[in-house]
């Protein structure tokens, strides 16, 4: 299987990305794979790295060797390096993107910073995503080639949360999200989801939260659906699950992830388990038929909602923007991609730190916040919206 996925990534056409996704074997309790419920399609694509380099720092931990275990089962060639330091690492966006590197997170990649309006606080399981988004904030976010960067000391991480509880500025501090607690995203540089096959850290941060008796709540947002090690776990309602939607034009700037019904599958089934769920609608895009595309999007929500329970359910609607550094950086990873930035046709905004990003003009922002909220209201009269940028 590797070898044949090999052949077809050397013989990859320029300027064309090359994703390694395999579907699951029937028999995948090794790689922690539960089997389907009755109500979810079989979807299950599973990124496989080819190279995983682990360093000495990461083997020393328990969760390291067993990323390696995990890797090695589904026919990556692992490669142990002799020093914490990356070095030589691929240049080439495809191999970049097929690179998984397991390290420890340094003490100030432990350090806890704010994340509004998400939330109070942010922590990082990993960085880098397998999937192949041509509107990827992470090209204006990370450095270095796109590797998939994965913490082995998670007892480390986890260990600087109580500190903060109590402390943030989001829910911590709101009247109309204290319910919440203090909340701790997941998902800023990463979709955990994508690589929990792997890594196996969401299921230990949930069932964390899910014992730890505090007023504290897990977020992530993900745009994949392999949920189903997740339905059983104790989480005592701690965690909330997002998952990133988009209206159906955008799905073609969505390369490696599963089509937004999968997604809606899995939104459905954690619900149904239990979990406060949410949408994060992004990035919103000034289509051709906007108004009459996200208000499908959320019909289809409805739809795949419908007859649940005791819903807990957030939205989020992000509207697309981006930077200088990420257009340029994304030229180059998606040649010839449809994706408008138009400097022209946006307006320039100062973000916090200085730095220039260009968004979509008042009037149009005005326009679009009042037709999809509208939306909401009509089609999901439950969700809370948490905000909108």
């Amino acid at each position: 299987m590797i070898a044949s996925l090999g052949d077809a990534r050397d013989n990859a056409m320029p300027g064309r990305f090359f994703c390694t996704f395999v579907l699951a074997p029937a028999n995948t309790a090794r790689a922690g794979i539960l089997a389907h419920p009755p109500d979810m399609p079989i979807m299950s694509r599973l990124w496989i790295p080819r190279p995983v380099l682990v360093t000495p720092s990461a083997l020393a931990w328990p969760s390291g060797a067993a990323m390696i275990e995990r890797a090695a089962a589904l026919g990556s060639d692992i490669v142990r390096l002799n020093t914490d330091r990356l070095t030589g690492l691929p240049d080439a966006y495809r191999d970049a993107k097929t690179t998984l590197a397991i390290v420890t997170a340094s003490p100030s990649r432990r350090r806890l910073q704010p994340i509004p309006p998400s939330a109070d606080w942010r922590f990082d399981l990993a960085e880098g995503c397998p999937a192949h988004c041509t509107y990827c904030y992470l090209a204006g976010s990370l450095a270095g080639p796109p590797i998939i960067r994965a913490y082995a000391n998670l007892p480390e991480i986890l260990a600087e949360l109580p500190a903060a509880v109590g402390q943030g500025r989001v829910t911590s501090t709101s009247a109309d999200r204290a319910g919440e607690g203090t909340t701790f995203e997941c998902s800023c540089y990463t979709d955990p989801l994508s690589i929990e096959h792997l890594t196996g850290h969401l299921a230990a941060c949930i069932a964390h939260f899910g014992a730890w008796h505090a007023p504290a709540q897990l977020r992530f947002t993900t745009k994949f659906d392999t949920v189903e090690p997740l339905l059983a776990l104790v989480h005592q309602g701690r965690t909330r699950i997002r998952f990133s939607i988009n209206a159906a034009a955008a799905e073609r700037h969505e390369g490696g992830a599963p089509r937004t019904k999968a997604r809606l599958a899995a939104l459905r089934a954690v619900a149904a388990a239990g979990y406060p769920v949410g949408l994060t609608v992004a990035p919103i895009l000034r289509l051709p038929d906007w108004a009459e595309a996200y208000d499908r999007l959320f019909a289809d929500v409805a739809i795949a909602l419908d007859g649940l329970a005791d819903l807990d359910l957030t939205a989020e609607l992000i509207t697309h923007r981006f930077t200088p550094k990420s257009k340029a950086v994304l030229a180059t990873w998606y040649p010839g991609s449809p994706l408008e930035m138009d400097e022209a046709r946006r307006a320039r905004k100062m973000t916090k730190f200085g730095s220039v990003k260009w968004v979509f003009p008042k009037a149009q922002m005005t326009e679009m916040r009042l037709t999809l909220e509208a939306s909401l209201v009509r089609h999901l009269p439950k969700a809370r919206l948490l905000y909108w940028t």
